[in-house]
């Protein structure tokens, strides 16, 4: 009785020791599980928004009779504002924050096809820790994207 009274008394603050050791490992698996799902959804969202643009700019080039697609001003700004705002009016706010219409490329592909691509710049949401960016390295990072489609 005496042993196992004089054993709890040793073990009395151990566990908030073993916490205090264990809880920055856990908010780092946490925080980068966070980090790499809302990555993975503004990925998801941008190669969306490009595929909307580039079945707009198929179905809006002219195609010559050589096959060389066409590509006017007005489609190229009415395709980069889709990309970007989900309209061809530009109105609104962007689907991804941070993302502009010269972020978007419109260009003839091969011939018959046109590609649409964008880099956005994705801004981590625990960018401002400074535990959490390992150092110098940061986790600021370019998303990049492309479609290619056969215009109509």
């Amino acid at each position: 009785m005496l042993q196992a009274l004089h054993t709890s008394k040793t073990q009395r603050g151990v566990a908030i020791i073993e916490f205090a050791i264990v809880l920055p490992v856990l908010l780092m698996l946490i925080m980068g599980t966070a980090e790499f799902g809302r990555a993975f959804l503004q990925y998801n969202e941008l190669t969306k928004s490009l595929r909307d643009g580039s079945r707009y700019v198929a179905a809006k080039a002219v195609k010559g009779s050589t096959g060389v697609v066409l590509l006017n001003a007005n489609v190229i700004t009415q395709t980069r504002n889709l990309v970007t705002y989900g309209n061809i009016a530009g109105t609104g706010t962007p689907l991804l924050p941070g993302l502009v219409p010269g972020n978007v490329t419109v260009v003839a592909g091969a011939p018959g096809s046109v590609v649409v691509s964008a880099a956005y710049s994705y801004v981590p949401l625990f960018a401002s820790l400074p535990l959490f960016q390992f150092g110098s390295l940061g986790m600021a990072r370019t998303l990049s994207a492309a479609v290619t489609m056969r215009a109509l």
